[in-house]
């Protein structure tokens, strides 16, 4: 058995995922570190060893992401193949999805989106605003550094004490599509009496109303429905609380596939299989 190693190195994580020659996957994982090239060693030691593979047994690693420049054309002598991060974005997120075509979203410390038909795609804009933005602000409004922290102190949050709505400011129907809980303006009623759960709330709101809208006009200007969410950012479960809403009011469909943190290095590794 030969196994395909895909690796995506970001600013601070490493994903790893494995496929066999007959195309089944071997479970992604991840590692954190400072140092780009310490967490895909990292990385790579783990995943080898967890999942019992040998180095003789490994025919290619396909490699991508951000600090994917910090490791040559070997590593442990094994041959790697740099995959552009964009075509990792549209392949994977298609095989997670199960579709033929649509527009991907990659959610990470920013944003990314790009066309995804079949074997095709292209890169279509996105966004500085993504997790990079929530730590930011968080950090700053309320002294919390981590997602996990943040969105766990937002449960409690009302967003009535943070942004303004609708149906602040009028009482006429807009639009069929526009309800009266629509946010007008993020942050345009902050309350003095906001507790930082509230605030938590309305930052992530922010963020995902920003890259939702974003989204909307990309497939709009593609004329599709079909919108896949892949990034770290994916796996919170107010992602899709959101989303939905976005998706009512403009008619499309976002989907948040399982593995969908997982989505650029799934893509990296397919990437060996299409060649």
């Amino acid at each position: 058995m030969s196994v395909i190693i895909g690796i995506d190195i970001g600013g601070s994580t490493t994903k790893i995922v494995g496929f066999t020659s007959d195309k089944k996957i071997i479970e992604p994982m991840f590692v954190q570190a400072n140092d780009q090239k310490t967490s895909a060693y990292g990385a790579f030691g783990k995943f080898t060893d967890t999942n019992g593979i040998k180095l003789s047994e490994i025919e290619k690693i396909m490699i991508t992401g951000v600090g994917s420049t910090f490791i040559g054309d070997e590593l442990y002598s094994i041959p790697c193949e740099h995959v552009r991060e964009f075509d990792a974005n549209g392949r994977g997120a298609l095989y997670l999805s199960g579709l033929s075509e649509a527009l991907v979203v990659s959610m990470g410390t920013g944003t990314a989106m790009v066309y995804a038909n079949g074997s095709s795609v292209s890169y279509d804009g996105g966004t500085g605003v993504g997790g990079g933005t929530l730590l930011g602000l968080s950090k700053q409004m309320l002294g919390v550094s981590d997602t996990e922290t943040l969105f766990t102190l937002a449960k409690d949050g009302d967003l009535n004490n943070i942004d303004l709505r609708i149906g602040d400011i009028t009482k006429k129907d807009i639009s069929p599509t526009l309800s009266a809980g629509t946010t007008a303006a993020n942050f345009g009623n902050l309350s003095e009496l906001a507790t930082p759960s509230d605030i938590a709330c309305g930052l992530i709101n922010l963020v995902f109303e920003t890259i939702g809208m974003v989204a909307v006009f990309a497939a709009k200007s593609r004329n599709i429905k079909d919108i896949v969410l892949i990034g770290s950012l994916t796996r919170n479960a107010e992602v899709k609380l959101v989303f939905d809403k976005i998706a009512e009011m403009f008619g499309l469909k976002f989907y948040i596939p399982d593995r969908s943190r997982y989505g650029t290095v799934i893509g990296a590794a397919l990437c060996y299989f299409e060649k």
